[in-house]
């Protein structure tokens, strides 16, 4: 049993919290999420399975897209609802305003990341120094928002959809809009509703997930081209090699044996075909 649930994750719980209701629920050995939501936040977590854990790295990379509420008016300390509340003010800005310095955040920009985050400083969570009073600064990051769309703002509340990279912090930018505005700000609500071609309305809650809707491995990368091997090119590549009658321009593609068995992700480039990953 190799491949991957789409969970639905409630309110409240961890992103860990889903992986050992998976286990528990299906007896696992392996399990893993692919992608962190806090426990404030809902919506898509990815969950893979045995040999599927392998293939992690493939979708942790991938454009994210969520539904954000953002509350202005007020900032915590967490960047976030869960937070304490440390400023406050009653002087909120205007429909205009707001939708322009929203848009600001399109395109590539470096990100501050929150205090309380999972990021590490000599092998430890900000957030573990957070809570013992030490605010450690990292050095900004490089993200890139790709979209902004359902914008809505009713005072207090600011409600969109954003289509980011990696390691972008929605709470980061809740405090940032906040901050631009000169009112303060905090994220209020979050979904994730897609992560690379995998949407919300997919997933289900643990409870109601059935072992039949676990994604093979091979059915996971539907967007991959795939290659199948001959006996001598599938020893080749399982062991390492480079199959060199297999040229092309740069791209990762699905690899089937010369039994038509999908057996994992190659690279193909114009010195020939590498093995990336094995089932």
């Amino acid at each position: 049993m190799d491949g991957f649930f789409l969970v639905k994750k409630e309110k409240g719980i961890s992103s860990n919290g889903v992986v050992q209701g998976i286990k528990r629920k299906f007896s696992f050995n392996k399990v893993g999420h692919l992608g962190t939501l806090d426990p404030m936040a809902t919506g898509l977590l990815i969950i893979a399975v045995n040999k599927a854990t392998k293939f992690s790295s493939y979708f942790l990379n991938e454009i994210k897209t969520y539904s954000a509420g953002v509350t202005l008016g007020s900032s915590s300390d967490t960047d976030d609802a869960e937070g304490n509340i440390v400023l406050v003010s009653d002087d909120l800005p205007e429909t205009e305003r707001v939708i322009l310095a929203l848009n600001s955040f399109l395109g590539k920009s470096l990100q501050q990341a929150p205090f309380y985050s999972a990021l590490k400083h000599k092998g430890k969570p900000l957030y573990k120094y957070a809570r013992e009073g030490e605010l450690i600064t990292k050095p900004p990051r490089d993200i890139t928002v790709i979209d902004i769309s359902h914008i809505d703002y009713q005072k207090p509340l600011l409600s969109f959809d954003i289509t980011c990279s990696k390691g972008t912090y929605i709470r980061a930018i809740a405090r940032d809009i906040g901050n631009l505005l000169s009112c303060g700000g905090h994220l209020s609500k979050l979904e994730r509703i897609q992560q690379g071609c995998f949407k919300i309305d997919a997933a289900k809650f643990i409870k109601d997930i059935p072992i039949e809707e676990m994604i093979s491995i091979e059915n996971a990368f539907p967007e991959l081209n795939h290659i199948e091997l001959n006996e001598l090119e599938t020893k080749v590549y399982q062991n390492g090699g480079r199959v060199e009658s297999i040229k092309g321009h740069e791209e990762i593609s699905k690899i089937y044996s010369y039994s038509k068995k999908f057996i994992g992700l190659g690279k193909i480039d114009e010195s020939g075909l590498k093995l990336k990953q094995l089932v």
